[in-house]
Formats: C-alpha cells, sequence, structure tokens
C-alpha cells in the first residue's frame, strides 16, 4: 500500500512536470508568433509611412510644379503691389474724401500702427509669427485633420506670411495646389523679407468689413478712420483689439451695414465677441496685464464707433465726379508722354485718348494719389445748399421720354442750374453749383452742358473787339431801328429783334449794352465780321465750342451758336474782363502726389494778352451800368455790399430757353445759368425769369461774401489806365458837337480811348427852311429811310419838335391830313385794326387815333393777362402763338383804347 502510494505521487509530480514545460512551450511559441507578427506589421507600416510620404512628397511636388521659382525682388513687387485709394482735399489742404471705388484703402508706416492692434493680430492670427519660417506643420496637420473629420472646429492653419501670400501673389481659390504653393512661397517670403516688412504689408492689405460710409475697406489706417475715426498710431486697447478680431470674418464682425448704418444690437454681438475672444489671447500670450484686460474687457466699444458720415460722392457728388475727371486728363497725357505721345496726338486721335484715360482711371482707383484742388470748401457747401433750397425755381414741365422697356412716357423735369467762381489773376475755381440735386441728376450744369449763351456773348464777341478795332466807342451812336441784314451766300436775310419786339432809335453803344439791345449789337459786330473777331478774341478767351458757321454767321453776336459754351467756359472768358484784358485759363486741380508725397503735377497759371487796358477798362465801364441802371438792377439790389465794383452782362437765348448773368469785380468772377435740361421756354408768371437768375446769383455772391470778405468784396474799385479821357460828342451822329447839335439839346459826355476821341464835326444836323433836319446823307448812310422822328427819338418830344417832323428825303413825314385822324369824345385812343397773329408774331394797322404812345401787349397768364411788352411800331415778336394775347393802344396822357383779344 505503501509501494503504491508513493508510486501514485511519483506519478502525479511527473504528470504535473510534464505538464508545466508543455505549458511554458506553448508560452515561448505564442510570444513568438504574437513577436514576428508585430514585426511584420511594423515593418509593413514602415514601409507605408515611407510610401505615404513619398506618394505625399511626389503628390506636394506635382502641385507646386507649374510654381516658378519667383525672385526675392519680384515677390516684394508683388506683396507691395496693392491698390490704394486715391482721395481728394479741398484748397488749403482740407480733406474732402476718397474717390469712388470697389474698396477703400491707405497705405501706413509699421512706426505708425499702435503696439496694441500690431499684438492683437498677431495673438488672435499667428502666434509663432516671430519663431517660424513662414509655415507652421502642426498648425497645417491639425487644420488637415479638421479637415479631413469635417470637424466644426476649424481653427486655420495659415500663418500670417501665407495670408500675405494668398492675398498679394496667389488667389483665394480653395484647392489643395493653391494651399501647397501657399506653403513653398510663404517659406520663400520669409527669405526675401524680414518679419517687420511683412508685418507692414500684412496690416496694409488685410481686410476690415465696412467703415461708416458703407465702403469696403483695407489696411489698418483705413479701418481705423472709417470705424473709429482715428488714425491707426491712436487706437486704445479696446479698438484696436476690435479691430484686430475683424480679419477672420470681416462681413459678419462689422459694426456697419452697407448703406453705412450702424448694425442693430443683435447683430453687434458677434463682433463684440470676437473682441473679447482677441483680449483673451493677448492676455495669455502676455501683451497685456491683468489691469489692461480687465479695463478692456468691461469697455463699451460702441460709444467710439464713428458717426454716419455719407461717402464723398453723397455730400460731394458734382465735386468728386468732376475732380476724377480732370484728374485722369491729367494722367492720361503724362502716361501718354512717357510712351512718346504727346498731348496732340491724343487730341487727333479718340481711341488713343480712351485708351490712356482708361489706364489713368485705373491708376487713380489703385496708386493712392493725393489730388489737390483750388475749391473753397466752406463757399462749396454753402452754394450748393443755397442751389438745393432755391426757393424761385419756376415750375417743372412735362417731357416725353423713353424709358428702360422702350415704352415713351412722360415726366416731370425740373429747372436745372448751373454756376460757377473764378479767381481772376490765377483762374483758380474757387466754387462751382453742378446742378440742384446729384442724385437726381448727375449732369454738371457748370462744367458739361452747352447752351447758348445770349447776350453775354455781346461783350466778348462785339463790343470788346469793336473797341480794340477802333471802329466803336461807348459814346458811338447805333441806330436801334428795325434791319434786315443781307448774308453772303445766303437766300434769306437776318432780321433779329429786340425783347418784347420794340425799338429805341439812335441809342449810344453804352446804352445798347445796358439794356440789351439787338439790333445795335448785330450793327457793331456786321461792321467787324471780316476781321473775324471769333478767332481774334473769343476763342483767346477759352470759347472751344465754335464751328466753323459760327465764325461768320451774324446771329453769333446774340449767342446764336451752333452748340453754344459751357458756365465755366463763358464766365472764364469774362475773367478776362477782371484781370485786365488778360485771360487765364480756369482750373481745379492744384496738385497731383503719389502716396510717398513725391508731386507729379503742379498747375503753373499762364495769362495771354487780349485786350488793351484801355479797352478793357471801358468795357468794364459799360457793363457797370448793367448793374446800375440796365437789366441787372435786380441783381445789385440784392447784394449785401453795395460797395463793391461788380460789372457784368445778363443773357436771355432764343425762345427764352436759356437765362445768363455774369459779373466780375477786381478779384473773382461769378456767372450763373438757368434753364431746362430739354429745352423749353423759362416764362412764366410771377417774379420774370431773369429776376429768378439774378438772384440765386445774388444769393450765392452774398454766401461767398460772408465766408471770404477779402477775395468776393475788395475794397479797391478798377483802376482806371492812362489812355483815357473824357469828351463830349453828338447823340445823334456820335462826331463832335456842333452848333446844332447843341441846340437840339443832343451833346453828351462819356469815356474815349485818346485815340478814338471824335475830332470830325458832327454832320448828322443840317438847317433846312429855317429848321433843323437830319441831314439826307446821314439817313441814307445809315439805312434810316422810312424812319420817324418819333421813332428815332422815342419819348424825346423837346427833340422831335426842335428837329421837325423830316427832312426831304429822309424820314417819313407824318400826315398832316388832319382827315386821317379821328378824336373820341371820351379821349380815349381807338383802337388798332386789322390785328393778326401768325408765325410767333402780332401785326395790326396803326389807331386812327393822333398822339398815339404805343401798343401795350399782354398774355394770358392762369386767370388774368399781364403785360409783357410795349411797342411804338405795328409789330410784336410773341414768346409763343399758342397763348392769348390782348393789345391795346395808349394816348399821350396814358389813356387807353378798348382791349382786342385774339
Amino acid at each position: 500500500m505503501q509501494i503504491k502510494a508513493i508510486w501514485t505521487r511519483i506519478s502525479k509530480r511527473i504528470a504535473e512536470a510534464w505538464k508545466a514545460g508543455r505549458i511554458q512551450r506553448n508560452s515561448r511559441i505564442t510570444y513568438d508568433v504574437i513577436w514576428n507578427l508585430f514585426l511584420f506589421f511594423l515593418l509593413i507600416a514602415g514601409v507605408g509611412i515611407f510610401f505615404a510620404a513619398g506618394a505625399g512628397a511626389g503628390y506636394f511636388a506635382s502641385l507646386v510644379k507649374s510654381e516658378p521659382v519667383r525672385s526675392y525682388d519680384s515677390m516684394k513687387e508683388d506683396i507691395y503691389n496693392y491698390e490704394e485709394t486715391s482721395s481728394i482735399y479741398f484748397a488749403d489742404n482740407v480733406f474732402l474724401g476718397n474717390i469712388k471705388t470697389d474698396l477703400y484703402r491707405e497705405d501706413v508706416k509699421l512706426d505708425d500702427i499702435s503696439p496694441y492692434v500690431v499684438n492683437g493680430i498677431i495673438a488672435t492670427e499667428d502666434d509663432n509669427f516671430e519663431t517660424h519660417d513662414g509655415v507652421v506643420p502642426k498648425s497645417i496637420l491639425r487644420a488637415l485633420m479638421q479637415e479631413a473629420t469635417n470637424s466644426e472646429t476649424k481653427t486655420g492653419g495659415s500663418t500670417l506670411t501665407q495670408q500675405l501670400v494668398k492675398n498679394q501673389i496667389l488667389t483665394n481659390e480653395v484647392s489643395f495646389e493653391r494651399k501647397a504653393k501657399e506653403i513653398i512661397l510663404a517659406m520663400r517670403l520669409e527669405k526675401a523679407m524680414n518679419k517687420d516688412e511683412i508685418l507692414e504689408a500684412y496690416m496694409n492689405i488685410v481686410p476690415f468689413g465696412r467703415n461708416v460710409s458703407g465702403n469696403n475697406i483695407a489696411g489698418v489706417q483705413t479701418a481705423a478712420q472709417g470705424i473709429f475715426g482715428v488714425n491707426a498710431k491712436d487706437l486704445s486697447l479696446p479698438q484696436a483689439a476690435f479691430l484686430a478680431g475683424l480679419p477672420q470674418s470681416p462681413t459678419a464682425y462689422s459694426p456697419f451695414t452697407n448703406s453705412g448704418e450702424l448694425k442693430e444690437e443683435t447683430a453687434l454681438q458677434p463682433g463684440l465677441n470676437r473682441m473679447k475672444q482677441v483680449l483673451n489671447r493677448m492676455f495669455d500670450e502676455g501683451y497685456i496685464d491683468q489691469k489692461e484686460y480687465d479695463e478692456a474687457i468691461g469697455y463699451d466699444i460702441t460709444k467710439d464707433f464713428a458717426e454716419a458720415k455719407p461717402a464723398s460722392t453723397d455730400d460731394y457728388g458734382y465735386l468728386t465726379t468732376e475732380v476724377e475727371q480732370r484728374a485722369a486728363d491729367i494722367i492720361a497725357i503724362q502716361l501718354a508722354e512717357q510712351d512718346g505721345h504727346s498731348e496732340k496726338d491724343l487730341n487727333k486721335d479718340n481711341d488713343l485718348k480712351n485708351e490712356y484715360l482708361e489706364k489713368a482711371e485705373r491708376d487713380i482707383r489703385q496708386k493712392g494719389y493725393q489730388i489737390h484742388t483750388t475749391i473753397n470748401k466752406d463757399m462749396y457747401v454753402a452754394q450748393q445748399k443755397i442751389a438745393k433750397d432755391y426757393a424761385y425755381y419756376q415750375p417743372d414741365h412735362w417731357v416725353e421720354r423713353t424709358n428702360s422697356d422702350g415704352e415713351t412716357e412722360t415726366v416731370s423735369e425740373p429747372i436745372e442750374a448751373g454756376s460757377i467762381m473764378i479767381e481772376n489773376s490765377t483762374g483758380k475755381i474757387l466754387s462751382f453749383v453742378g446742378g440742384r440735386d446729384y442724385e437726381k441728376n448727375q449732369v454738371n450744369h457748370a462744367t458739361d452742358t452747352k447752351r447758348s449763351n445770349g447776350s453775354t456773348m455781346k461783350p466778348l464777341l462785339v463790343y470788346a473787339p469793336a473797341m480794340e478795332e477802333g471802329t466803336l466807342q461807348p459814346g458811338s451812336v447805333i441806330p436801334d431801328v428795325s434791319k434786315s441784314f443781307v448774308i453772303p451766300g445766303q437766300s434769306k436775310s437776318y432780321s433779329p429783334g429786340n425783347y418784347g419786339g420794340t425799338y429805341h432809335g439812335l441809342v449810344t453803344a453804352r446804352k445798347a449794352l445796358e439794356q440789351s439791345y439787338n439790333v445795335p449789337a448785330t450793327r457793331a459786330y456786321a461792321d467787324i465780321l471780316n476781321l473775324d473777331p471769333a478767332s481774334k478774341y473769343v476763342e483767346k478767351m477759352g470759347i472751344t465750342t465754335l464751328t466753323e458757321g459760327d465764325h461768320h454767321n451774324l446771329s453769333a453776336a446774340l449767342g446764336g451758336i451752333a452748340y453754344g459754351t459751357t458756365v465755366e467756359e463763358d464766365v472764364n472768358a469774362y475773367a478776362t474782363f477782371g484781370n485786365n484784358g488778360e485771360f487765364t485759363d480756369a482750373y481745379m486741380i492744384d496738385s497731383i502726389s503719389t502716396k510717398d508725397g513725391n508731386e507729379i503735377y503742379k498747375h503753373e497759371s499762364k495769362s495771354n494778352k487780349v485786350f488793351s487796358p484801355q479797352t478793357n477798362y471801358l468795357m468794364l465801364d459799360m457793363m457797370r451800368g448793367v448793374l446800375d441802371s440796365g437789366t441787372a438792377t435786380y441783381a445789385n439790389s440784392q447784394l449785401s455790399n453795395k460797395n463793391v465794383d461788380w460789372a457784368g452782362k445778363t443773357g436771355t437765348s432764343q425762345d427764352y430757353h436759356d437765362s445768363w448773368f455774369v459779373a466780375t469785380n477786381p478779384n473773382v468772377t461769378v456767372g450763373v445759368w438757368m434753364g431746362y435740361d430739354k429745352q423749353d421756354s423759362i416764362q412764366t408768371s410771377g417774379m420774370g425769369y431773369s429776376q429768378r437768375n439774378q438772384l440765386l446769383w445774388t444769393q450765392l455772391v452774398n454766401s461767398a461774401t460772408k465766408i471770404d470778405p477779402d477775395m468776393m468784396a475788395p475794397s479797391e474799385s478798377f483802376k482806371q489806365p492812362d489812355g483815357l479821357t473824357k469828351a463830349s460828342y453828338c447823340a445823334i451822329g456820335g462826331g463832335k458837337p456842333t452848333d446844332l447839335c447843341k441846340q437840339a439839346g443832343m451833346v453828351k459826355t462819356d469815356l474815349f480811348d485818346k485815340d478814338h476821341v471824335p475830332t470830325k464835326a458832327d454832320d448828322s444836323l443840317i438847317k433846312q427852311n429855317g429848321k433843323i433836319v437830319l441831314n439826307p446823307d446821314f439817313v441814307k448812310a445809315n439805312e434810316l429811310e422810312g424812319v420817324s422822328i418819333e421813332q428815332l427819338f422815342p419819348n424825346n418830344e423837346k427833340v422831335q419838335k426842335l428837329i421837325g417832323k423830316a427832312a426831304s428825303g429822309s424820314t417819313a413825314k407824318k400826315s398832316d391830313d388832319k382827315n386821317d385822324t379821328v378824336k373820341t369824345s371820351s379821349g380815349a385812343p381807338l383802337p388798332p385794326t386789322n390785328v393778326q397773329k401768325a408765325d410767333d408774331k402780332l401785326t395790326w394797322s396803326q389807331s386812327k387815333t393822333e398822339d398815339i404812345k404805343g401798343y401795350r401787349i399782354l398774355q394770358k397768364q392762369g386767370d388774368s393777362f399781364k403785360q409783357i411788352g410795349f411797342s411804338d411800331q405795328s409789330s410784336f415778336n410773341l414768346p409763343d402763338n399758342d397763348s392769348t394775347y390782348q393789345i391795346k393802344a395808349v394816348g399821350k396822357d396814358d389813356k387807353e383804347s378798348e382791349t382786342i383779344t385774339l
């Protein structure tokens, strides 16, 4: 039993030992298998990694294979080639605004940027900026993983250098190819530029949303000005933090809408939250301490937002548009000259001119020019308000227009106005009015609209040239009687009429100008037409719109030219009189500088002599009378300063389409025009059209005088030059007074050029049968046959009786046949007979009553009739043929006949 038990124990131990060995062997086998499998998969993984890396490198290489190896200089050029908006300045370096563009940007140096905003940008956009070489691998991998897993949180992997490359060298395209090129170029850019250069460039190109005017903005200086109204160097910590947060999502975080309005509170919240994130990052990175953080995080940044401010084109639409056009003209010539083309080449070739104008306009929007103008801001602003609020524009008229659908529609069109103010000696345009409202009508009626300048042409084309040529003096006598002028080469004669259809007999040139009589002006012009005064004088005063026909047509004397002239050119020509007879071309662009302050253009005024000082002063002296006793007495009465020496001329075009008034003083010349864009009569009831125009002129002048009295109201008058003298003349023939002229009481005195004082005895009067009568030779020479004494000397009964009714063979004899006249018991005259209306003209047969003074013409206006003229003839030119008119004969005692209506 003992032996069996022992054996059993031995067998059991052997079995246990055998079993233990088998387990160990199994364990070793398992371990070996697992280890070998691990090594196998590790090898496979390593091969995979190397393969993936190779494949990735190959793929990366394929993505960038088309990207050329850029030189450092070319990369710098691309980086700095960012658009910068050009700026406009009023006179005296007063900032106006920026040229309208899709993106506003202003360059700034790094030293002129607040460290707060620099640190805020680095802390939030690229906290490794100072240490990386253009890229941060872990950031790129993180961004790739977020993209691959479609993570809701995407932190981005671009450094400031990469963002700069993307914006300035590459595009915003979302692709692996663009990203690969961005990485390569960013690393290369870090070798081409230092950190400060990269940071400065970035701060000038990054978008910041919209400014207070609703414009898209880029660059920290533009953002600081456009959002907070301060310079970049003056940004506070809260302001800087707000701006630093904008580049991540400029539109979402911008405080302003595209119309320039401040967003509502809920819409502002994302930007305010972003500002707090920036402050947190700045604190975490050690850029600010706890105190600065606490103060900034609790600051109400909304109170710092700039107040609503319209874009420059909103406040100064006419001005900014005009300045841009003129600057483009200047720069286009410079660009053309750089390519070997002259200004004459451009004027001859429209295609070439347009090509360089396009280049110039592009440069203005991209190169950050500083454009300085001559415009006085205070005057300009005040005058725009006056023009917009003026209470005496006449009612709108109705015109037919074709709409965008090609349909004809009837719309209301207001009367428009244009004005300009020019400094005589320099040609500086101090202010102008382009129209009543830029938003409604963008046509610049001061510089672009060409209209007949009416009687304002008379001093320019007729009287001053005639005095310069020695054919006329202020005291020269010119018959104002009906006359038909034969025009060589034309079948129809030219028969000008005066306003109201009346004539005034023998008048001086001075009187004819003061009262704007048309016939004397045409007669005076006919005497010098063969000298081509249009070329010799008018075009030398800056009028550029005359055609070949305008040089030969008598109607040009009255402003009847083919295309008309602009307000600027008409006023500029008058400034010649204010500048002692020397023309100085008007200008608005004083200088143009690059963004670095290098001046590329500076205007230089040049003056050219047109009239002698003697002729010029005589013309001024005649035009003084226009304000003192002529057609512009209303303007004179409304001036705030009555001591200023103004000389000017009114003007009305054919059919009353245009009204003008231009006047000059020793410093400035100011002109105003009124009319409809679609030409129509500007006559209406109430205040006359000329008075309405003159009143606007005086309001513009008075406002400017209040702003700059030294400029607008000089204390000195025009100085009379040597070579002039006062002399007597006979106011019938214009010669040296004779005893007969003295007996007739027709000796007058006026100012003369010493070289043209009358020396020949006046031969207009002779003695016939013991009576003083007109010399038949004088009558014939002046084509006065058939003109009565009463017509030659209207309203002068003393002269009429003294000279007699007629000189044989000279004037129409007034009938002595008492049977031809009828007296009425009431003393009122009989009405005219055979009254007819046709072709805008009223005609009639004379009243049978003796001692008729003339005929009163009335037009129906509303519910009543208003007098529109008085005639001592048998005809009257009507403003239109469609109205209803009345005519009455008026006796010597002012009694009226019964009314004839038709």
